[in-house]
């Protein structure tokens, strides 16, 4: 939609509900939200679709919501990408948010991009960075570009709304504060839920691929373990830990490692309680994954790595050294 066209106003953040559970990228994204509303003394809207909803929609009011719009449908039980860009776009048109956030899940990397083409607008994906122009109120959209070797910021000008995802633990979850708001059900026509497509059934994957982005300890290993046997350092760590096991770009493009584990702007951002990055240089790429973990430790035998740049315990040597003798330690304090 051209902005000249139409009066837009507010925030809208497409939420994600999983088993008639909000996800809590939907806290996330309501936070962020409810920061970049006030600089702009707008409202937030958080939108939640699904047949099963469990949690009680006033919850993301705690969190900066203002309006929490619910659709509930039998066809919603399994992902429908058609149903859902629909549905999206139809709830656009009827509040005309000025900017929408969603997650970059694997639903919203899906339906986002229909929906960006349905509404006339553009959309910038996998954003690590957002925030308002001081000039003119548009939203200032960062990601990285060229490999993820330069940070590009974006803006939308002419189209509304202006469109953006967000990958999981990219922002953290804000304090929870008692506010008031109102839940809508709004009436959807029948047409909305008509799609071409028919699922049959649903798989879940569970096991060490859903590990890392939920655990508050994540223990990653990269070149500087010099071989793939030297990952039983990293495992025994973080089975100490009860954590999750990390990697970097390079080990697993080298097949030490698989995908599930990659941390970074090509494989998973997380953001722990506690991270420790081992023999991991600290390229752009991986710290956009891991930055905004609540304590970092770096072990390198490199005094310059970039990783001592954000880490909050800075420990120079032999990894092969280091490591066993932490989870040496551990072991003491736990009898």
């Amino acid at each position: 939609m051209r902005r000249d066209a139409v009066n837009v106003s507010g925030i809208m953040v497409c939420g994600e509900v999983r088993r008639g559970t909000i996800h809590s990228v939907t806290m996330e994204l309501t936070g962020k939200a409810r920061e970049l509303a006030d600089k702009k003394n707008a409202k937030v809207s958080c939108l939640l679709f699904s047949r099963d909803l469990n949690d009680d929609p006033a919850l993301l009011f705690r969190f900066g919501a203002d309006r929490v719009i619910v659709v509930r449908h039998d066809l919603l039980k399994y992902f429908n990408q058609e149903i859902v860009a629909k549905l999206l776009a139809y709830i656009i048109k009827i509040y005309l948010p000025e900017i929408v956030l969603a997650p970059a899940t694997t639903a919203g990397r899906t339906y986002l991009p229909a929906v960006a083409a349905m509404v006339h607008t553009g959309l910038t994906a996998d954003c690590t960075g957002l925030d308002i122009d001081e000039e003119n109120g548009l939203l200032l959209q960062t990601r990285p570009a060229i490999g993820g070797n330069v940070m590009a910021t974006i803006k939308t000008p002419d189209h509304v709304p202006q469109m953006s995802t967000v990958r999981p633990k990219t922002f953290r979850i804000p304090a929870q504060e008692e506010r008031c708001g109102e839940v809508v059900y709004p009436d959807i026509p029948a047409e909305i839920f008509k799609s071409r497509i028919e699922v049959l059934s649903a798989e879940y994957s569970g096991g060490e691929e859903a590990d890392i982005q939920d655990k508050e300890v994540v223990i990653s290993g990269g070149r500087g373990l010099k071989r793939p046997e030297n990952f039983a350092l990293i495992r025994a760590l973080a089975e100490l830990l009860d954590g999750g096991v990390g990697a970097s770009r390079p080990t697993v493009e080298a097949k030490w490692i698989s995908y599930p584990h990659q941390v970074g702007l090509s494989g998973k951002v997380v953001a722990p309680k506690f991270y420790l990055a081992a023999g991991i240089s600290g390229a752009v790429q991986h710290l956009a994954g891991m930055q905004t973990a609540q304590k970092i430790v770096a072990v390198n035998k490199d005094p310059d790595a970039p990783i001592f740049r954000v880490a909050d315990i800075a420990l120079c040597g032999d990894l092969t050294d280091i490591l066993p003798r932490l989870a040496g330690r551990i072991r003491e304090e736990a009898r």
